[in-house]
């Protein structure tokens, strides 16, 4: 097991024992730990229902299937391939969490370029970058979402309300540059595609029972029920399922036990450190202006230097909950601004690794320009419609 480890899973684990350390210190009182873990317990079963819902969705190929009959409906035609590709990341992203978009939907469109003909690396950059920027409508889209949804004081339908105008905007910009910088023709030479050969599914029975899985997840989002509840039950489903017809898929790797580990440290080290001068330091990184554009730049660039998460947590701390846009315009840095350094998010740090699997090459260079300039246009025009719409 020890030898199976990378170097993220190290720096988890580090992260862990470190706040561990805080805490047996002192550093952190007791009780402040136990408030701070208890705050994120309802975090952590979602995270546990919905890897596990996305991993065994994909397993009974529900996304693989989307994905080929996309490519079919899109009759070769690149633009139409293009629009569809985008709403399909945008969706898995805002129901299912850009951490399911990132690691399972990747390896899904990765499959499908070969099989079309298709040149991998525009379907790559199309679900990474909507992973993130697509994270802004619903509480689930995002962890720091659900991180922020307490002290924001908005259930998830005043949520959408919202931010939907941000959403519309920010997916937009995504597009644009998505079509400029790697989908047009002039990037991927060819004129057409040929669309793929429809493969059966492996099994009908669990192919709807995930189905039936997604779209009452889905529903009882929309129904309001608690976003822990609605992704155990949803993972609930799927896994009787498998039992019945697949049982050796049922593993203990279907449990997200990295994303566990990382979660807990951060929310034993943020509040170390914010506890020993952070707090200070973020609070004169914002000023006293409370200026949105401002809150958004700073999350933007501390997610781009540390991880969106962290970033999230310390900046937060520092804002009173009564400036509700202020918070607002802070998740629209750490979920639209992380599209510029590999480690700026998660989500990127995992698609990268799908794409290594994969034989993708990403032109770092590439990657870091367009990035950066997804993130100093998109942010200023997503929070711009964010203020319009208060």
């Amino acid at each position: 097991m020890w030898r199976r480890l990378g170097v993220l899973d190290w720096i988890r684990i580090g992260l862990l024992l470190l706040g561990l350390v805080f805490v047996a210190t002192g550093l952190l009182p007791l009780r402040e730990a136990e408030e701070s873990l208890g705050d994120i317990a309802p975090l952590l079963v979602f995270l546990v229902g919905i890897i596990v819902l996305a991993e065994l969705t994909k397993e009974a190929q529900v996304f693989d299937a989307i994905a080929a009959r996309m490519a079919v409906f899109g009759r070769g035609n690149y633009t139409a391939l293009f629009v569809l590709c985008t709403a399909f990341a945008s969706f898995v992203t805002i129901f299912l969490n850009l951490d399911t978009t990132a690691v399972l939907l990747t390896p899904v469109m990765l499959a499908l370029a070969p099989k079309a003909r298709i040149a991998a690396l525009p379907l790559a950059m199309t679900t990474i970058w909507l992973a993130n920027t697509a994270s802004l409508l619903l509480p689930v889209s995002n962890l720091t979402n659900l991180l922020g949804m307490e002290k924001i004081g908005l259930d998830a339908q005043a949520f959408a309300g919202r931010m939907w105008a941000p959403q519309l905007v920010a997916i937009l910009v995504t597009m644009a540059f998505l079509w400029t910088f790697y989908w047009r023709r002039g990037e991927r030479r060819d004129l057409r595609y040929t669309p793929p050969v429809l493969e059966p599914v492996g099994d009908r029975v669990l192919f709807a029972a995930a189905s039936a899985a997604c779209l009452l997840f889905i529903g009882a989002l929309l129904a309001e029920v608690e976003v822990g509840v609605a992704a155990a039950a949803a993972a609930l489903i799927v896994v009787a399922a498998f039992a019945v017809r697949d049982r050796a898929r049922l593993t203990w790797n279907l449990v997200p036990w990295q994303l566990l580990i990382f979660v807990t440290g951060l929310f034993l080290v943020v509040p170390t450190l914010s506890r020993w001068g952070l707090a200070d330091l973020m609070s004169g990184l914002l000023g006293d202006g409370h200026d949105p554009y401002r809150t958004a730049a700073v999350g933007a660039g501390l997610a781009n230097a540390i991880n969106n998460l962290p970033a999230y947590t310390a900046v937060e701390a520092v804002i009173p909950g009564a400036r509700q846009d202020q918070l607002l315009a802070l998740l629209v840095g750490t979920n639209v601004g992380p599209v510029v350094t590999p480690w700026a998010s998660l989500a990127t740090l995992l698609w990268f690794e799908s794409c290594r699997r994969h034989d993708v090459t990403v032109p770092m260079g590439r990657f870091l320009l367009t990035g950066a300039g997804l993130a100093v246009v998109g942010l200023p025009l997503t929070v711009w419609a964010l203020v319009a719409t208060s």
